[in-house]
């Protein structure tokens, strides 16, 4: 596993920082909740959410979650995302991230029977009524690291 405290310190990424993302990781690196409060360095135009910030404030978690809880001999990016905003966000905004232990054991099965496995995760950052702001879709990429080429048809 990687140093618990390092992670612990994105809050203090200069990303989040400046936007004003808080970030709460779980013990267990399974669930990881974000959250941001509109303000001056997160705003747009028009006094909402800056679609960038809310972007932001989903990057890395499943990618992370799946790091942590694969192990070590697995290489994880993220791959591609997709984000449809639904409504103007404002006032405090959040994110919930999770991913289940069958899930994962699921992902690594198919990463050790397969060259690799790429996963598509969603998850809704909602304001302060649970109104879904935006939708956000992540494709991870995730292969075991010896193999080192993927197998020819």
């Amino acid at each position: 596993m990687r140093s618990k405290a390092v992670l612990k310190l994105i809050n203090f990424w200069p990303p989040f920082l400046g936007a004003g993302i808080k970030v709460k990781i779980a013990d267990d690196f399974k669930s990881v909740e974000s959250s941001m409060k509109l303000n001056f360095f997160n705003k747009n135009y028009v006094n909402t959410h800056f679609g960038g910030s809310l972007y932001a404030m989903t990057d890395p978690f499943f990618m992370l979650i799946l790091m942590e809880n694969i192990g070590r001999d697995y290489i994880v990016w993220d791959k591609a995302a997709r984000i449809e905003f639904k409504k103007p966000g404002k006032g405090r905004v959040k994110a919930h991230f999770e991913i289940a232990a069958d899930e994962i054991a699921r992902i690594k099965k198919e990463a050790d029977e397969n060259y690799k496995v790429e996963p598509e995760f969603v998850v809704n950052v909602v304001d302060e009524d649970g109104d879904v702001v935006a939708e956000v879709h992540k494709t991870l990429y995730v292969r075991r690291k010896d193999k080192t080429r993927e197998p020819k048809p």
